[in-house]
């Protein structure tokens, strides 16, 4: 089943996500934390100061709360397709055209988004997703269709995306999951580094601050898309090299100097990729207290082994049954260490990732038509032998298929389920 929002846990109450606590920067994060008032003329973005000027200032469909209810079927608990501290989510559907809601089964699938209707901090995440995702448009962000808000209801509404999120097909165990090929997950691991240099562009200068692989959305053909905007901030202004905040995301994920000091730059959305490439390759979520002592921390116990050619074995996913180019795995693994160094001037950019994993592919792709052209060529020349024996042979013994080739590739075929 492929849902939405399936796994993505999305703290409604005030407190931190997933543990993660500050004692630097104001408690008073105003409705509008996370979205400065600056105007730039590098930037696309227009910062709204007010809720009512962040409502106004995209082209978001304004949704009743009964066209929405009528379009889950009065959300239904069958309807639910995803939940977490946020509220749940819902499948529904509406017309392509005028956005008005259908009949199960007809038209556009959405998926509604329905925030805890008592939480403060819930309705400072909501009005930042609106702002961001209203005006940002993006192969590799996931798109929002509107929004709702009546009362104390506090809706927003997504395209739906059909295989959910990377972490349920990373991490589940279930027989009914096949598990990803080596090309699929650099597939996915290219868009999600596009999604994020996007967002670390001159033009748009956000920081995502929540990067993970339940975040990480994947539509039918597997194409990532980026979600959950609730946590993302404007880039720090001017001369400055950073911004300060609460710390805020999740354990495992966030940089160390971002838990250390509450000073939060694009640096640290790096890595926070590198976290997420590391469990890509390992099948290994970020932290596991179930795993043996010593692996708690994927991190910590896989990056002295990414060095060595004859340990990242013990690292790469055991599901992928060694499909993958082992070279390619090594160059993964060594820009997965930078991208996870210590101190973040040695991190690379996420142009610079997206460079490196698009080199990758390329050469993936470069290898894979330089033995094809090679299976030609020896057709052929087994052809021409072929052709000078003809008289020997009837048209049924030369055509037995001798040289030809239907070898497996290197690496699994992408899933389809």
């Amino acid at each position: 089943m492929g849902s939405c929002f399936s796994a993505i846990r999305i703290k409604a109450e005030s407190p931190p996500r997933d543990g993660l606590n500050s004692k630097n920067g104001s408690i008073e994060e105003k409705v509008l934390s996370g979205l400065s008032s600056k105007v730039s003329s590098r930037s696309m973005l227009i910062s709204p100061q007010t809720e009512g000027e962040i409502l106004l200032s995209t082209n978001l469909k304004n949704f009743s709360f009964i066209e929405l209810r009528t379009a889950t079927r009065n959300f239904r608990p069958d309807s639910v397709v995803g939940e977490g501290g946020f509220g749940s989510v819902f499948k529904g559907w509406i017309d392509e055209q005028t956005l008005e809601p259908t009949k199960p089964g007809t038209g556009l699938v959405i998926a509604v988004k329905r925030l805890n209707q008592e939480s403060t901090q819930g309705h400072i995440e909501w009005l930042t997703e609106i702002n961001y995702l209203g005006q940002l448009d993006h192969p590799n962000l996931v798109k929002l269709i509107g929004h709702s808000l009546e009362d104390d209801h506090r809706i927003l509404v997504y395209e739906f995306l059909t295989k959910g999120s990377l972490d349920n097909h990373l991490f589940r165990r279930a027989s009914y999951v096949r598990p990803l090929s080596w090309d699929v997950r650099m597939n996915i691991a290219l868009d999600a580094a596009k999604g994020l240099a996007f967002l670390h562009s001159e033009e748009v200068d956000v920081i995502y601050r929540d990067f993970k692989t339940s975040n990480i959305l994947l539509d039918s053909n597997y194409h990532a898309k980026l979600s959950d905007f609730g946590l993302a901030k404007d880039g720090p202004e001017g001369d400055k090299s950073h911004v300060s905040t609460r710390i805020m995301g999740t354990f495992g994920y966030a940089a160390p100097e971002y838990i250390a000091t509450g000073h939060l730059t694009k640096k640290s959305d790096v890595y926070s990729f590198g976290v997420v490439l590391l469990e890509i390759m390992s099948g290994k979520r970020a932290l596991d207290k179930n795993r043996p002592t010593g692996e708690h921390n994927l991190v910590d116990w896989a990056k002295p082994l990414l060095v060595s050619k004859r340990k990242i074995s013990q690292v790469m996913d055991s599901r992928l049954d060694g499909q993958y180019p082992s070279r390619e795995a090594m160059k993964v693994a060594a820009l997965a260490i930078k991208c996870l160094s210590a101190e973040q001037k040695f991190r690379p950019t996420m142009d610079e990732v997206v460079r490196s994993l698009e080199q990758l592919k390329d050469s993936e792709d470069i290898t894979a038509s330089g033995v094809e052209k090679s299976q030609d060529h020896g057709n052929s020349s087994r052809s021409n032998r072929n052709g000078s024996k003809q008289h020997r042979r009837s048209n049924n013994e030369s055509l037995n298929g001798e040289g030809s080739t239907n070898q497996t590739p290197s690496s699994a075929s992408p899933i389809h389920t």
